[in-house]
């Protein structure tokens, strides 16, 4: 039998080491600004197009390359980082592995200018498909300029799973925040099509995060600090009022190198406990130092995850750590049974004088002289009482109480709750077949568990998920709204103001048409603030905020393109922060509306992520049972 194993040719080798290293475009941006900070910039500049599809640049004022350097840093195992195997643990480089370049290039056309400080001239080098196809001398800034283009051009499946370009520039962002934040004393641009994103300053680390976030992040950060023989903690962590939905603004970061640990997020968590809302989450930004023999970051190859020797301590230290800068700054509740609050001065009478007590005598007053009739009115009830001249007189009191006391029948017997007439919603779908028994209102209905809506039909009975159903209900009124732009806005007293950041504020305004639509009306929206004086009329002002956080965090995971989609993507998004929730009471005509308005809707028997909203018992079935 002849042998079948064989070496795999080198750009066939890089190739499938690309698919471990670049996975989207936020890949390459990562690579190439670690290996711009390990070259000691001070200035980086990163130029994006077409959400990197098109092309990637990385520009910085490093030390630079030699000519020999420059064409040895595309192959593969290639790297300054290290000599031998006992150098993987004792690493404060962003890259070690001298996979990335030659993955890159691998799967893009790359062009490199490089020079060095004591240099006249640069070199330029230019690769496709691991393939150089020209190098030569060049006149280039001390530094180096790397730019990559046509992403996965030899390979068009990958190409086909990129996503939009607002995904995929969401992640290069990421990416970007997560270099910056770490590294403060460096100062970086990113432009995106020619425009500016972001012209991050030299700065430090809460400086940095708020030129990141917007200027009232900087009200939501509680210091924290802590110093052992094991760790270093450093960092900034949220305020418990300030926690939103979604995960977003939670960083770690180990001898300055972002990382995702389960295991550490849980000791934050923990910290938090009970004085987070439910199923919110923190805000934090923590920095570790620890000694490199004590980790391993060779265990993934994109480095976001490691490993510690003693998580343990670490969880414990991390924990204790935050809970204690919580109450140190009075953002959590504590015990001091020392301290008497009575004997402490409040806030309104700080720096204020005492003031001497005086008393005031009317000396003119007498209890016995007789006093004119003085009409006086009462503003709560609304009826005007009289003083009568004289004591003798208190007969009259009593006069009319009879007819008084009729007329308070008479006015309650019209405000009997009997005669009140409740709105109903115009039937337009039935599960009936007769025309008589069509009409779902004259069938009892039964919340159950307050999550089921149970009621009965010819065959049987029918069970409703009173979540699922009202989600299908505002989902097929909410695309209406939009597309037909007929929407009904209930207008506020006063304009409600939310804080955003810059990158919210941009996803809003893409989507601010088709809220428009839905009954939202923006006053302004103005950088990181928005001004809200009218909301649609399904819901109440205390569930904007939530709403808009909710369908920030879904725009931002993944974003349609223009279009239906885009459209259909908001109203599945609303319909779902909106639908009454599972464990709320539903009053009799409540669940009658659901009842109605859900056999009303041209698709009642799922949801817009397609899970049913009901299900039917036939008497047949039940019958089965005894």
């Amino acid at each position: 039998m002849s042998d079948i194993i064989q070496l795999l040719p080198d750009h066939v080798a890089n190739q499938i080491a690309a698919g471990e290293v670049v996975q989207r475009p936020a890949s390459v941006v990562k690579e190439l600004l670690e290996n711009a900070i390990d070259a000691q910039a001070s200035h980086i500049k990163l130029l994006v197009k077409e959400a990197g599809k098109t092309r990637i640049q990385v520009i910085d004022d490093g030390i630079g390359m030699s000519v020999t350097d420059a064409r040895l840093s595309f192959e593969r195992h290639a790297t300054s980082k290290i000599r031998k195997a006992e150098d993987l643990f004792q690493l404060d480089t962003k890259g070690f592995r001298g996979e990335a370049l030659a993955s890159i290039a691998a799967i893009a056309h790359v062009e490199l200018k490089t020079k060095q400080a004591g240099d006249e001239v640069g070199t330029e080098i230019k690769i496709e498909g691991s393939e150089v196809s020209s190098q030569e001398v060049c006149v280039t800034p001390t530094g180096t300029s790397i730019c990559v283009k046509n992403l996965f051009y030899n390979i068009p499946a990958r190409r086909n799973f990129l996503k939009s370009n607002t995904v995929e520039l969401r992640h290069i962002i990421d990416e970007f925040h997560r270099v910056a934040m770490v590294h403060p004393s460096i100062k970086f641009d990113m432009y995106h099509n020619d425009s500016e994103v972001f012209s991050l300053p030299v700065a430090n680390h809460r400086q940095r995060i708020v030129h990141i976030l917007g200027g009232k992040t900087n009200e939501k950060l509680v210091p924290i600090q802590e110093e052992t023989d094991l760790v270093k903690i450093s960092g900034f962590v949220g305020k418990p009022e300030f926690a939103k939905r979604s995960r977003g603004e939670q960083f770690f970061f180990v001898n300055n190198r972002f990382i995702k640990s389960a295991y550490l997020n849980h000791a934050v968590t923990s910290a938090f406990e009970g004085l987070c809302k439910e199923k919110t989450f923190p805000t934090y930004f923590v920095y570790l130092d620890v000694d490199p023999k004590s980790i391993d970051i060779n265990i993934h190859p994109t480095k976001t995850e490691i490993k510690f020797d003693d998580e343990h301590s670490l969880y414990a230290m991390l924990r204790s750590t935050i809970k204690h800068s919580l109450g140190q700054f009075s953002v959590a509740p504590v015990l001091d049974f020392n301290k008497d609050a009575s004997m402490e001065t409040p806030y309104d009478f700080k720096n204020k004088e005492a003031r001497v007590p005086t008393i005031e005598v009317d000396r003119n007053f007498n209890p016995f002289k007789d006093e004119k009739t003085r009409p006086t009115t009462n503003s709560s009830m609304g009826r005007t009482w009289h003083k009568e001249k004289k004591s003798s007189d208190w007969e009259n009191l009593y006069v009319g109480l009879q007819a008084d006391t009729s007329a308070i029948d008479q006015h309650k017997k019209s405000n009997d709750f009997s005669s009140v007439q409740f709105e109903s919603t115009a039937i337009t779908g039935s599960l009936f077949d007769e025309k008589k028994e069509s009409d779902l209102s004259h069938n009892p209905t039964y919340q159950l568990k307050r999550k089921y809506i149970i009621t009965t039909i010819k065959s049987g009975m029918v069970i409703i998920n009173q979540h699922r159903a009202h989600q299908r209900i505002l989902y097929e009124e909410l695309l209406r709204n939009i597309t037909m732009a007929n929407a009904v806005s209930q207008q506020l007293i006063f304009p409600l103001k939310i804080s955003l950041t810059t990158q919210e504020i941009e996803l809003l305004q893409m989507v601010r048409e088709q809220l428009e639509h839905t009954g939202f009306v923006f006053d302004a929206i103005v950088e990181e603030e928005v001004s809200i004086s009218g909301i649609p009329t399904a819901i109440t002002e205390s569930e904007v905020s939530v709403l808009l956080e909710q369908l920030l965090g879904d725009l931002q995971n993944e974003v349609p393109d223009s279009g239906f989609s885009q459209t259909d993507f908001l109203a599945k998004s609303m319909a779902k922060s909106i639908a009454v929730r599972t464990g709320i009471v539903l009053e009799q005509e409540q669940q009658q509306h659901i009842v109605n308005s859900l056999f009303a809707c041209t698709e009642p028997t799922i949801t817009p992520d397609h899970k049913p909203t009901f299900t039917t018992i036939t008497v047949d079935e039940i019958d089965k049972k005894f």
